[in-house]
């Protein structure tokens, strides 16, 4: 089409230019760009592998985060991607939920310690105040390893239940490389996050507010409950938030202790940071990741108000 585009121009001396190479070109032998490209590679060859490039062409694109929410792009528009290549779904569902058990596990098992430290004498509350903070004086590695090995079904939780007669030896309990090993580890690690604002909360709450109560002809669980645990809200409220959002992003203890149906989405980040190399993807799920923080902190806001959480004062 060129050739016939300055064939027709009128330029002096451009025709016989024009002829010459035509002449030289018409020697050559055509060459299939097709197949060269499927010679070095046959991936070359598949239409979807053009369709891919196509997609993520231009400079900003939503492949990464269809990719993120398990779907795809197709040439008849958005679908769903086939069951057995969803994962990222599960990932975040999985992450959420078990974010939400360690924070309840937190709160149960933090909330009597710090109710208990709160109202010892400060002497005593100090010392025990030490094996809180204990755990903070050595690595997490080194935490996350020690619960690896007492989770085992050879380890020291599972011995003791034997030599209890609590399980029998052969139906030994499997503790590790799932979400209970995750859950376990992580309501220890996580446990000071949720006891440290209840304290300093606690620490608040006149003691005569009960005994008032209780000479008004309350029971100790009706002084409890309807004096003293409203008060306690604002640190519950803190150190829910604190162990949420610590979990939610977790890393090392899941990769440890989780195996494969105990790792949360921030395992799935890390593998395609470090070994795939996909950049683009992990990044579109962090940001999801954010984005659903900040939707529950927005919802938990409206529900309880961010303004009634404190540390105490």
């Amino acid at each position: 089409t060129l050739y016939y585009e300055m064939a027709d121009t009128d330029v002096s001396g451009v025709h016989p230019r024009l002829d010459q190479a035509a002449e030289v070109f018409s020697g050559m032998e055509r060459v299939s760009l097709r197949d060269a490209f499927i010679e070095v590679d046959e991936d070359w060859g598949d239409v979807e592998v053009w369709r891919t490039i196509e997609s993520y062409a231009p400079p900003y694109t939503t492949g990464y985060f269809l990719n993120s929410v398990d779907l795809q792009k197709t040439p008849d528009g958005i679908e769903a991607r086939p069951d057995d290549e969803r994962i990222y779904a599960t990932l975040f569902g999985r992450t959420l939920f078990m974010s939400m058990v360690i924070t309840l596990s937190c709160i149960l098992l933090g909330y009597p310690v710090a109710f208990l430290l709160a109202n010892l004498p400060m002497r005593t509350a100090n010392l025990l105040m030490i094996l809180v903070l204990l755990p903070f004086w050595t690595s997490l590695l080194v935490r996350t390893s020690a619960w690896k090995v007492m989770l085992q079904q050879q380890g020291v939780i599972n011995d003791t239940l034997v030599w209890l007669g609590i399980v029998d030896d052969a139906n030994r309990l499997i503790m590790i490389n799932n979400q209970l090993g995750t859950i376990i580890a992580m309501t220890h690690i996580l446990l000071p996050f949720m006891i440290l604002p209840l304290y300093s909360v606690m620490q608040t709450i006149p003691p005569t507010y009960l005994r008032a109560a209780k000479s008004l002809g309350a029971t100790n669980w009706t002084a409890f409950w309807r004096v003293y645990f409203p008060q306690s809200v604002p640190g519950i409220g803190a150190g829910s938030i604190l162990v949420f959002i610590l979990s939610i992003g977790y890393y090392i203890t899941p990769e440890i202790v989780g195996g494969t149906t105990g790792v949360f989405i921030s395992n799935r980040i890390a593998y395609h940071i470090s070994s795939s190399l996909n950049w683009g993807l992990a990044a579109a799920l962090g940001t999801i990741l954010l984005a659903a923080v900040l939707i529950l902190y927005w919802a938990y806001d409206r529900i309880v108000g961010i303004d009634n959480v404190k540390l105490g004062g």
